[in-house]
């Protein structure tokens, strides 16, 4: 058929098919007619739901008025029943209406009608309570009046939501109207535009067709006049029966130039492998000529050196001298050596020792000068390739050839070498056996005689033999058997060590979750404590701050238990982090005077802390873990001693360390020794021996007159491990104990006086004791201080974004006294749509742990909106772990803090911050 034809043909079909796309999208438009109808029906359906609710509401508070007011008890079950099957109908209206209505409004309001439909059933369960247990009794104005707020709010929520799915149902009806017109406008203009461009197209295309054709034969008849390895190509410009041809043509021509190149790979390729055959021919026609293995490898080197293309070449024998295996030269090729070096190597010695060690080809490509050098009568020069192979034999190495080359190998050079050795390693272990042979063939004839004379003797042990080798069966067969055992235990233990990982890491989640749920109530519990010890009001009498202070003391004692577990914890686990840095003997000495000055005051316990004067001023350790130690020994003195005095003595000591003690017994260094000394009630010498393990105390029954865990002598112990150093004890009941740190002596300086406590003791009050001047002094900076906190936090804004409603109220009742103003939020993504709503929110107190959406993204939310980059939030989190830190300012806040809260610090961090903000 001709083009034309064809055209015109296709003419045709464009236009059937326009009028059948025409037909399609009159029905697509019927068929959203019938979406239409779909949705509206969807939109009633939530309408009559949200309808249901809200009648449900006003039932559920008739029937629960008809329960306050009426007290005969066949009049209040009917009403109880009327009210729970409203319920029902409310909690099945409002599932559907979930299930169907995904909107973030409608959700909003949905969650809050559900809060209080809570709110309001467990009121009304009270009330109900009461009824029963008495109907007459009267309900409670108060009771009543918390109702009525509920259900107003209840039936104003119920509203919102009814009219919001009706404004949703008119949106929808305005968007489908406007849609079925569009729709209509889009076919007409789509039909005019199709038959258009149909049009064009055709003619476009008959006037092209004959370009195409002339360009096509154009291109085929200067083919004729090219080579086989360039032919011409068709460009394609159309995918039709033109391109279709030029597509063939190209691909034949393609196809000729890919035979003409593989016709002339194949000839190199068969010319490469004659001339590979050819010389492994010559080189095995050679090996028969060889009467021994020096003219074995004298003619083998000579041979393939130049067959190569190498200048240099040398043969190694592996040869045997007592117990050592050497690589001995025996035949090279214009090889060199004045000095007679290199003539042999050990295993593994240098590159021929190497290249046998590891039975692998060496290739050196870029040699240095003075490498080595190929001589001849006008000169010498350092060769560019050098080449190390071994020749072996079933895997063992019987010689090393080395050969060098002013030209780099070429692939069929290397793959003659490949081909050459193993024939050379099977002749040369041949020719090894045969020489064995003969060797022994001598030996046997010499000892012909000897062995005949001795023939009855080895039927003897023959018949020995056989017995012993019957024995080795048996012990074999049984160490089989001990063999599958064994397998089997190493199986068992690899399993224990996989349960016993398995177990230590659900052990490190249990103590991250025991934290978050430990702190968290005690966050609350020790907050308001604290502000009720305070008595701002003043309305509590001496007995009630008294109570007051023994819960937060409580509080505080048991958060010191949690700490010491965790530590405990983190020590067993090996994530302690350990951290050396410069630490002033002064600054850890005024840290301990600070500390336990006023307890010593507080118990008439005289407290010296003595520094020997020849210590330098500062040493390497962890600070933070040597202050813990000590808080941890001096804690331990003071509350077990009633009177006398408790001393902290530091001095140089010559000491063996834990390991020397283990291992070597000859051998001391100089060491830092922390003594601390109490003239208390000591530790009888059967119980030293348990009391640094955890949850061991010297006295553990139930009626023991100290209390405690049991855990910090086995944390300090294990520190100390940690520190490089140990721990010693010595006690006697009655007289006292004397606990000692040692640890390692990592002088920073030059030793230097250092100040004595016992030298100044008569300063003042032996300079053990803060005067009361001193602290009514304290006293009036910390009150100039909260002054000062006051007047920076008043009327700043600060947002509580915490799912906890124990924490919210304790911070709100804490805040309130500084006159700030509150907004709070119940999870992060509530905290977000606040802030958006309270733009001028001056600082953020995030919880890390919430649902829906915790901390971390909430703060990274915030963090993307460049409104409040600078905004101050600071972390709050029970889950006070390692890392908990990192994370929470790796996700953006500005500081952090562990509950439960230290009131002073948190207010302390905020008034930083907000200065810092304003600054």
């Amino acid at each position: 058929m001709k083009f034309r034809t064809k055209l015109y043909a296709s003419t045709g079909s464009i236009v059937v098919l326009i009028s059948i796309s025409v037909i399609i999208l009159m029905n697509m438009l019927e068929q959203s007619m019938v979406n239409i109808d779909v949705v509206v029906t969807d939109k009633y359906e939530r309408i009559n739901m949200a309808s249901t609710i809200k009648y449900e509401t006003v039932n559920i508070a008739r029937e629960l008025r008809e329960v306050t007011v009426n007290q005969s008890n066949a009049t209040l079950t009917t009403s109880i029943n009327a009210l729970e099957e409203s319920n029902i109908n409310i909690n099945r209206a409002m599932e559907s209406l979930e299930r169907i209505d995904n909107k973030g409004k409608s959700r909003e309001l949905m969650t809050k009608y559900k809060v209080l439909h809570e709110t309001y059933l467990a009121t009304a369960q009270q009330v109900i309570a009461i009824k029963k247990t008495d109907p007459k009794a009267a309900i409670q104005p108060q009771l009543l009046n918390d109702l009525k707020l509920t259900r107003e709010r209840m039936v104003q929520l119920a509203e919102l939501l009814r009219g919001l799915q009706e404004q949703e149902m008119k949106n929808e009806l305005y968007r489908s109207r406007d849609t079925y017109h569009w729709v209509v406008s889009t076919i007409y203009f789509y039909l005019a535009i199709s038959l258009s461009l149909g049009i064009g197209f055709i003619i476009w295309i008959i006037r092209g067709m004959t370009k195409n054709l002339n360009h096509v034969t154009t291109v085929m008849k200067s083919a004729t006049n090219s080579s086989l390895d360039a032919l011409p190509r068709i460009e394609i410009f159309s995918k039709d029966e033109i391109g279709a041809i030029a597509a063939a043509f190209n691909k034949m021509v393609s196809k000729l130039e890919a035979h003409s190149k593989r016709e002339k790979q194949l000839k190199e390729e068969a010319g490469e492998r004659n001339w590979l055959k050819s010389k492994i021919a010559e080189i095995l026609a050679m090996y028969p000529g060889a009467k021994d293995v020096q003219m074995l490898a004298e003619l083998f080197i000579s041979k393939l050196v130049p067959m190569v293309g190498a200048s240099n070449g040398v043969f190694y024998m592996k040869t045997v001298e007592g117990t050592e295996q050497y690589l001995k030269k025996i035949a090279a090729y214009a090889f060199f050596n004045p000095n007679r070096e290199f003539e042999r190597f050990r295993l593994g010695e240098g590159l021929i020792g190497q290249c046998a060690l590891e039975k692998q080809p060496i290739f050196i490509n870029q040699v240095p000068e003075n490498y080595i050098r190929i001589r001849s009568g006008m000169g010498g020069a350092t060769p560019k390739n050098i080449i190390i192979l071994p020749i072996q034999n079933e895997d063992e190495v019987l010689a090393v050839i080395e050969i060098a080359s002013f030209e780099s190998f070429s692939p069929s050079q290397i793959k003659l070498l490949e081909e050459v050795i193993p024939t050379t390693g099977i002749t040369l272990k041949s020719m090894f056996n045969h020489m064995k042979a003969e060797r022994l063939l001598q030996e046997s004839q010499s000892l012909t005689e000897e062995l005949q004379a001795q023939s009855e003797e080895l039927q003897l042990q023959q018949e020995e033999l056989r017995t012993t080798n019957e024995q080795l069966e048996e012990q074999y067969a049984a160490s089989v058997l001990k063999k599958e055992e064994l397998e089997k235990v190493r199986e068992q233990l690899e399993e224990k060590a996989q349960q016993l990982e398995i177990s230590s890491q659900y052990k490190s989640e249990f103590l991250a979750n025991m934290s978050h749920e430990l702190r968290t109530p005690l966050n609350s519990l020790l907050i308001l404590a604290q502000i009720l010890s305070e008595n701002g009001e003043g309305n509590l009498t001496a007995k009630q701050e008294e109570y007051i202070r023994t819960i937060y003391s409580s509080g505080n004692d048991l958060l010191h238990l949690i700490n010491d577990i965790l530590d405990l914890a983190k020590v067993e686990s090996g994530k302690l982090d350990v951290i050396h840095r410069e630490v002033d003997l002064h600054g850890v000495e005024d840290f301990i005077m600070m500390q336990f000055s006023p307890i010593a005051y507080k118990k008439n316990i005289q407290f010296i802390v003595h520094v020997e004067p020849d210590l330098p001023s500062s040493f390497y350790t962890d600070e933070h873990r040597l202050q813990q130690i000590l808080k941890n020994l001096l804690s331990n003195a003071f509350k077990f001693t009633e009177s006398g005095s408790v001393t902290l003595v530091v001095r140089k000591v010559m000491k063996e360390t834990a390991w020397q003690q283990i291992f070597v017994n000859n051998h001391e260094e100089l060491m830092l020794a922390f003594s601390v000394i109490d003239t208390g009630i000591g530790i009888a010498r059967e119980k030293q021996g348990t009391i640094f393990d955890a949850f061991k105390q010297a006295d553990g029954t139930t009626s023991r007159k100290y209390g405690g865990t049991g855990l910090g002598l086995s944390i300090c112990r294990e520190i100390a491990y940690l520190l490089g150093g140990f721990m010693e004890l010595t006690s006697e009941v009655g007289k006292g104990s004397n606990f000692t740190l040692y640890l390692p002596y990592d002088q920073v300086n030059e030793p230097k006086e250092v100040k004595s406590y016992m030298k100044e003791a008569s300063a003042s009050l032996e300079n053990k004791y803060y005067l009361p001047e001193a602290t009514n002094t304290m006293d009036e900076e910390d009150s100039s201080n909260e002054q000062l906190g006051k007047s920076s936090l008043k009327d700043k804004k600060v947002l509580i974004v915490d799912d906890d409603i124990r924490n919210v109220y304790a911070l709100t009742i804490a805040l309130e006294k500084y006159e700030m103003e509150i907004i709070v939020a119940d999870n992060g993504r509530e905290g977000i749509e606040v802030l958006h709503r309270n733009p001028d929110t001056d600082i953020i107190l995030m919880d890390i742990m919430m649902p829906e959406m915790d901390g971390f993204e909430a703060i990274r939310t915030i963090r993307s909106n460049h409104k409040f980059i600078s905004l101050p939030i600071i972390a709050l989190t029970a889950k006070a772990m390692k890392q908990a830190r990192e994370e929470c300012l790796d996700a953006g806040a500005t500081d952090y803090i562990s509950k439960p809260l230290n009131l002073d610090q948190l207010f302390s961090l905020m008034h930083v911050w907000l200065y810092r903000k304003e600054g």
